[in-house]
C-alpha cells in the first residue's frame, strides 16, 4: 500500500468521523442533560440550558392568559406616551409555576418524560453487568424528532403514557455546543 493511499484512507476516515460527531452532538447533548440532573450537577445544567429562553417558552404555555406572540414594545417615534408608560409600570415576574420546571428535579422528571413531582423514583443501578445491559435494551428511548443542522428536538415519550410525550428543542451555538431553548408541554400539562 503507498503513502498516497494510506493518507486519503485517512482523510476519509476523519471526514466520516467528523460527520458522525457533528450528527450525533445534540443526542450526547441531552444525554448530558439527563446526566446532569440525575446527579444534580447544577454548573452543567446551566452551560446546557438557556434558562431566559426556556422560561419564556414553559410561561407561554403555562399561562391560559399569555398571547401567542407578544405585541411590539411601543416605540419612541410612534407612540411616545406608550414607552413613558412602559417604562414607568412595575415590572411582574414570571409566573411561579414555570418555577418547578426548571429546577434540577423539574429538568430529571421531565428528561424521564413525566412531570415535575410526578415522577417515580429512579430505579437503584443494577448490580451485574448483564442486569445493566438489560436495563439498557429495556428503554424507554428518546426519539429525533426533527434534525436540523442547527436545531434539534428529541421526543421523550412517557413509559407508563405513550401519547404523552414532551419534546426539548436544542440549538446550535457553536460547532459541537448545544443548548436547551425550548421545552413543549404534553397537550393535557399545559
Amino acid at each position: 500500500m503507498t503513502l498516497q493511499k494510506r493518507i486519503w484512507d485517512l482523510i476519509v476516515l476523519a471526514i466520516f468521523v467528523f460527520a458522525a460527531a457533528y450528527a450525533t452532538a445534540p443526542w450526547f447533548a441531552f444525554r448530558a442533560l439527563k446526566a446532569a440532573a440525575q446527579y444534580e450537577d447544577v454548573q452543567a445544567i446551566g452551560e446546557l440550558v438557556d434558562f431566559p429562553a426556556v422560561r419564556r417558552s414553559l410561561t407561554g404555555q403555562l399561562d391560559e392568559a399569555a398571547p401567542a406572540a407578544k405585541p411590539e414594545a411601543p416605540s419612541l417615534w410612534t407612540n411616545p406616551l406608550g414607552v413613558f408608560k412602559r417604562a414607568i409600570e412595575p415590572i411582574a415576574p414570571p409566573e411561579p409555576k414555570v418555577d418547578r420546571y426548571l429546577t434540577v428535579q423539574g429538568i430529571s422528571a421531565l428528561t424521564r418524560g413525566y412531570a415535575p413531582g410526578a415522577a417515580p423514583l429512579s430505579p437503584p443501578r443494577p448490580e451485574t453487568v448483564l442486569a445493566r445491559m438489560q436495563a439498557v435494551v429495556r428503554g424507554p428511548y428518546p426519539t429525533i424528532a426533527y434534525w436540523d443542522p442547527n436545531r434539534v428536538r428529541i421526543a421523550v415519550r412517557r413509559p407508563d403514557a405513550k401519547d404523552k410525550v414532551t419534546v426539548f428543542s436544542f440549538q446550535r451555538r457553536a460547532l459541537f455546543e448545544w443548548k436547551l431553548v425550548h421545552i413543549r408541554l404534553p397537550g393535557d400539562e399545559r
